[in-house]
């Protein structure tokens, strides 16, 4: 079997950094704007927004898709509010995710992206990069899955196990280092620009383990980025998250899923 793991929200726990993100993004946010900006944010996490994890946003139209995940087509189009907007490229098309004209919002990483790209805020990645070296400082500890490096020692003695990742090699190796993983995985594929190249990743490992698709896993907290992609391929999808996502295979957290996968289930 090819195990294949996507790194950040799915090897670690802990959600804080995105409110980091979040608080970062504000200060960038008109002050008529910036009360707001931070109901949108509180309501995207409650899930009473219509931007959700599992839809997409459109910076450029403001726009909100709703998305079959196995299909990639959108469903349905709507306003910021809610409202049904009648002519859209998106409705009933074939998407394209890219990081300028629809986004997809896999995870929670997103919210925060979308919350400051329609209250005005352009400048969007430098606050990112921030984040990512606020958690690579003192003042962030990471929340380690219990158990994990020795699960994946024992997953690898019988199994081959790759990371894809779109965090850059040295987040990656600064993670892997503090979870004690550094050492867990055959291949580590880093800056890999989930989703819009998924599936030839996907293949092309495919090929060089000599595995059929059905003897492949994918384990992500990104349906969009990890999960759907994989399932559409013929793998196997492992979403750790909320919800109902068949023909995925979800779990609320990882140890969950480390606890069926030992017992074989």
């Amino acid at each position: 079997m090819l195990y294949i793991f996507d790194l950040d929200g799915t090897l670690y726990s802990g959600r804080e950094h995105f409110d980091y993100y979040a608080s970062l993004l504000k200060q960038d946010v008109q002050k008529e704007a910036k009360g707001a900006f931070e109901e949108d944010y509180e309501a995207m996490k409650r899930g009473d927004h219509p931007v959700k994890i599992g839809r997409a946003y459109s910076p450029v139209r403001d726009e909100v898709v709703q998305v079959d995940p196995y299909t990639s087509r959108g469903t349905k189009v709507v306003d910021w509010y809610g409202r049904p907007v009648e002519t859209s490229p998106y409705e009933a098309a074939a998407l394209t995710f890219d990081f300028t004209h629809l986004a997809a919002i896999g995870d929670g990483w997103w919210l925060p992206f979308a919350a400051a790209s329609h209250h005005g805020v352009t400048n969007i990645q430098r606050r990112y990069h921030e984040t990512k070296d606020y958690m690579a400082s003192d003042s962030f500890q990471l929340t380690s899955i219990p158990g994990l490096p020795s699960f994946l020692r024992s997953l690898t003695r019988n199994h081959s196990a790759v990371l894809v990742t779109n965090s850059d090699l040295a987040d990656t190796e600064r993670i892997l280092r503090e979870l004690g993983l550094e050492d867990s995985f055959h291949e580590k594929i880093c800056s890999a620009g989930k989703p819009r190249w998924t599936k030839s990743l996907f293949a092309d490992l495919l090929r060089k383990y000599d595995v059929e698709a059905e003897e492949a896993v994918s384990i992500g907290d990104n349906l969009l980025n990890d999960v759907a992609p994989a399932v559409q391929m013929g793998m196997k999808g492992i979403y750790i998250g909320e919800g109902d996502h068949k023909p995925a295979s979800t779990y609320a957290s990882l140890e969950a899923w480390m606890e069926d996968a030992a017992g074989g289930k």
